[in-house]
């Protein structure tokens, strides 16, 4: 039989939109009985104002909001809040916290003893993931909510409606892992997303090669054949493939813009580098031009001190220079006094003389 590729979001929200499916898929997955459950109005396009992300994030995770009442095992009926994202490839897990935030904060109007109140619903987390998680190697795997005494360390079989709206379970459906395998009933629902037996290389539609077993499982079969095979889905099918391949061409330009700046960083980083090394041999020289100006002060100081006590020494011998002048001058004015004694002694000798 051919079917369209229920991966792809157009596909997924119209099955989903089905009542009976509805029920089924989170029966199924939730291995819950499931007495009633209504799909949220909420707006579905490529670009969604309202969650203010860009057309990259509406490309990439599909959200659909439920309000299911499950059955549970005492025969209570209790009314949750089902959150189902799906995403294409790894994401933003902020993305998704953003999202489950939003839930937290709402409220349904439910009917009590006491009339219509408004309530906080326990929620219940689905990720459709067309990714792998390393190191977890299955199809699908639940997240349980556990009370668990922390003094004897014993799982209790009890349960708080505060707790429960505090926390919640979380399923998680890896696309990639899904394998040809219909052993349980949710083997059998999981074998309508196995990614194999493309017709094309689209990936829009494909053969389902498996032997149909229940109504449920036929009435889903039935629901994607006639996606997969009428004209004017197709014309749908191919819109949003249109626009995964705008989405994916502008996600590469956008990859070897980063790749090209990532590049320019490096360089940069390098110019950076050698600019630093530059600096800090400019350092250096400059430190080591300090140094031997420091030195050169040091010197100088030096000798301006022996300059210094030369002059001292010099006023000093100015001084005995000048007191030796002064000695000198007495001596010559004594040698000169006594000269002229002499000259007039010579003269009065040389007058006797003459007398005589």
């Amino acid at each position: 039989m051919i079917i369209a590729n229920p991966i792809s979001d157009l596909v997924f929200k119209w099955l989903m939109s089905n009542d009976r499916i509805a029920r089924f898929f989170l029966e199924t997955l939730l291995e819950q009985e499931i007495v009633d459950v209504q799909l949220k109005p909420q707006e579905l396009s490529y670009f969604n104002k309202e969650d203010d992300v860009s057309l990259s994030a509406a490309l990439t995770v599909m959200r659909l909001d439920f309000v299911a009442t499950i059955k549970t095992a005492s025969g209570e009926h209790k009314k949750v809040l089902i959150e189902i994202q799906k995403a294409r490839n790894t994401v933003d897990i902020m993305r998704f916290r953003k999202y489950l935030a939003e839930h937290y904060k709402q409220e349904d109007v439910i009917e009590t003893d006491k009339g219509k109140q408004n309530v906080a619903l326990p929620i219940i987390t689905i990720y459709l993931l067309g990714f792998k998680l390393q190191n977890v190697d299955t199809p699908a795997l639940k997240v349980a909510l556990k009370y668990i005494n922390q003094v004897t360390h014993e799982v209790m079989d009890i349960k708080s409606d505060l707790i429960e709206k505090l926390t919640h379970e979380s399923y998680i459906v890896q696309i990639p892992r899904i394998e040809s395998k219909l052993n349980s009933r949710l083997e059998q629902l999981l074998s309508f997303f196995e990614q194999n037996h493309f017709t094309d290389s689209s990936g829009l539609v494909k053969e389902y090669p498996y032997p149909l077993e229940t109504d449920l499982m036929k009435l889903i079969a039935d629901e994607l054949h006639y996606l997969g095979t009428d004209p004017k889905k197709q014309q749908y099918l191919e819109t949003e493939r249109e626009a995964m391949r705008v989405y994916k061409h502008e996600l590469f330009e956008i990859e070897l813009e980063v790749e090209e700046n990532k590049k320019a960083i490096e360089e940069n980083k390098k110019v950076l580098e050698e600019n630093k090394k530059v600096l800090e041999e400019n350092k250096k020289a400059i430190e080591e031009k300090e140094r031997i100006l420091e030195e050169n002060k040091k010197v100088l100081e030096e000798n301006k001190k022996v300059i210094d006590e030369m002059d001292k020494e010099l006023e000093e011998k100015d001084k005995v220079l000048d007191e030796n002048k002064k000695v000198i001058d007495e001596m010559d004015k004594e040698l000169e006094e006594k000269n002229t004694a002499l000259q007039e002694a010579l003269y009065m000798i040389e007058l006797l003389q003459k007398k005589q």
